[in-house]
């Protein structure tokens, strides 16, 4: 990804665990920056999530500074007291109200942000302004990931030629509740942050919010959007504004092919799955019951083993507590119906389905056939591999 105008990246190493990659990723941003944010709806989020929160009623936005190894989340005052000192640092390098600063971390939760190194970080990162990429700033702010996930789109807007980056770090705790990882996207376009808003939270239900790898949600889950303006074009500021709706369509590309490398990196996985269901009594309905197959352990297992329990999703859509008729369901494992009108089909043949399961990308489809109500939602199957990952994560 080229850079964006207005965005200048440092990263750095500040040491949170015993290793000598990057671990920090500080970002300055063009005065006249907007932003927007979607942050989880964790009851106990670390304070860099409540801090975030309260910035975003400015809608300005200077600089971005992340940490990677420690979330500093359920860590209390000394906590909250190190991200501010953070914070203050990050300022007055910058030359800005701390207001104007954002800040995530993400790592072990119960261990407070060592203020010493945190202050160190913000100092070496700031030296090494405008000598990273945004492939750097994605390796610097990973933790389990396996490898760096970033996505780009373009967009006229108002005869300008506008650029969207986006950033993601995630790989377990996993789960729709917002956002879900952290992820940070970038823009030249001048758009008004009220509209930024609005154009996050549509572009978060249908990507960030439709993923899970294992029904966590974070305590430290971040997603925020910063435009420059640096572009030129005539400022969005309403959804009827020239070039908006194609902006909002490159926001929203952007945001799914990050959420779906979150899962595709998930921890242990070696399956994507996609999860469909159709014919529910709504939307909300439909994605409910999406949920609950692409979070059932006993489906993700089976999937991982190339087992076409059909039997399994029968159990995930009962237990979603959304209206549903065993004798009008239909269940599919990629093209092939296995079962039909609450029974399997008749003369079926499991061969095509095996094939499909052998596969990397696997489908899984849902029709209820009691109204109009349709969701898709994105997933990986459950393996060995995520029980070693999280066994062994604090050792």
């Amino acid at each position: 990804m080229a850079p964006i105008a207005g965005v200048r990246i440092g990263t750095a190493t500040a040491g949170y665990k015993p290793w000598t990659r990057s671990d920090v990723a500080l970002v300055e941003l063009a005065p006249g920056t907007t932003v927007a944010g979607v942050l989880t709806r964790s009851k106990c989020p670390s304070p860099e999530v409540d801090w975030c929160r309260a910035a975003l009623a400015r809608g300005q936005a200077r600089a971005l500074m992340v940490n990677a190894g420690n979330s500093n989340a359920f860590t209390g005052s000394a906590g909250r007291d190190a991200s501010a000192a953070q914070v203050a640092a990050v300022a007055a390098i910058i030359g800005c109200t701390p207001h104007d600063v954002f800040v995530a971390s993400t790592g072990v939760i119960g261990v407070p942000l060592p203020v010493t190194k945190a202050t160190a970080g913000v100092a070496a990162a700031h030296a090494a302004l405008g000598q990273a990429s945004f492939a750097d700033a994605t390796a610097a702010i990973g933790t389990t990931d396996t490898f760096a996930k970033g996505a780009t789109a373009a967009a006229i807007v108002g005869g300008v030629r506008v650029t969207i980056h986006g950033i993601v770090k995630g790989s377990g705790m996993i789960a729709p509740d917002m956002a879900t990882m952290l992820g940070f996207i970038f823009t030249d376009a001048a758009v008004a942050a009220p509209l930024l808003q609005a154009m996050l939270s549509a572009a978060t239900a249908s990507s960030f919010n439709a993923i899970t790898v294992d029904s966590d949600t974070s305590t430290s889950d971040t997603v925020l959007a910063f435009a420059t303006g640096a572009a030129g074009n005539v400022p969005l500021v309403t959804v009827g504004s020239p070039g908006a709706d194609a902006f909002a369509a490159a926001l929203a590309d952007v945001c799914a092919k990050l959420a779906k490398l979150v899962v595709r990196d998930g921890e242990g996985a070696t399956k994507f799955i996609t999860v469909e269901v159709a014919g529910a009594e709504d939307d909300r309905a439909a994605k409910v019951i999406a949920l609950s197959i692409a979070n059932s352990p006993l489906v993700k297992t089976a999937i991982a083993g190339g087992d076409a329990n059909w039997g399994r999703v029968v159990m995930a859509v009962g237990k979603a507590g959304e209206a549903a008729d065993r004798d009008k369901l239909d269940i599919r494992f990629g093209a092939t119906t296995v079962a039909a009108s609450g029974a399997v089909v008749a003369d079926y043949d499991e061969a095509p389905v095996a094939r499909h399961l052998g596969g990397d990308d696997i489908e899984i489809g849902i029709d209820l056939h009691l109204g109009p109500g349709r969701a898709t939602v994105w997933t990986c199957d459950l393996t060995h591999g995520y029980i070693s990952i999280n066994a062994d994560y604090r050792s």
